[in-house]
């Protein structure tokens, strides 16, 4: 009898945090899921160094959209190159994180009201 009683509170409590449907709910997180994911490729963010002269682009899900070195090649010293390639891929990477993390937050606060 006790056993019963505490095997139906803890479906109980089940059926409060997941719902009635978990496979819906499941289905539902992981659409949202995609479409997030959708949004942040659509999102492009920039890092620059040197002025503008190294420029990168890409996505809020951080794939390489394009990098543009404004400068012969032959006018720039290859460590100040990789240094300026290193701070605007910072940068961009940076930004992108920040995006990447708000999405993120918005996505699951759908799901758990009082997420971050």
């Amino acid at each position: 009898m006790i056993y019963h009683m505490i095997s139906k509170s803890i479906n109980f409590e089940k059926k409060i945090m997941f719902g009635m449907n978990q496979e819906a709910l499941l289905a539902m997180m992981q659409k949202t899921s995609a479409e997030s994911k959708e949004r942040l490729d659509e999102k492009i963010v920039h890092g620059e160094a040197g002025g503008g002269l190294i420029h990168i682009e890409m996505t809020g899900n951080r794939a390489l959209k394009s990098l543009k070195i404004n400068a012969p090649l032959q006018s720039i010293d290859k460590e100040d190159l990789e240094d300026l390639l290193s701070v605007a891929l910072s940068k961009a990477l940076e930004e992108a994180e920040k995006l990447h993390t708000a999405e993120a937050a918005s996505t699951m606060g759908q799901f758990l009201p009082n997420f971050m």
